[in-house]
């Protein structure tokens, strides 16, 4: 764990758990499928990535290299498959707009 430059005690304050929880988890002990899901998030990866089930550490891997897709960039996605080009188009330009917006805000 601590390889990934992440230390038991960063997980445990995460996912409002004990440290040692934590440690019952690396050494073996399942956490219930909410944890493991914040835990998934926290880390971002899949939670079959962490279940062992598979080697891809985010479904988005596949697509887009070491790219990973956080909670709203996957609900975007979603959301925009049925949208037309045009659509696309605009959404892009909004989110373009609102990064503009927010830097000029940052740099005030």
């Amino acid at each position: 764990m601590q390889t990934n430059g992440i230390s038991s005690y960063r997980l445990a304050k995460a996912t409002d758990s004990s440290p040692t929880t934590v440690t019952n988890w690396l050494n073996g002990a399942m956490p219930g499928a909410d944890k493991l899901k914040e835990i998934a998030d926290f880390l971002s990866v899949s939670t079959d990535y962490l279940l062992g089930k598979t080697n891809e550490k985010s479904p988005a891997q596949k697509e887009q290299g070491e790219l990973t897709f956080n909670d709203f960039t996957y609900a975007m996605h979603n959301e925009s498959k049925e949208l037309s080009e045009e659509s696309k188009a605009k959404l892009l330009e909004m989110a373009k707009f609102f990064k503009q917006q927010q830097d000029k805000e940052n740099n005030k």
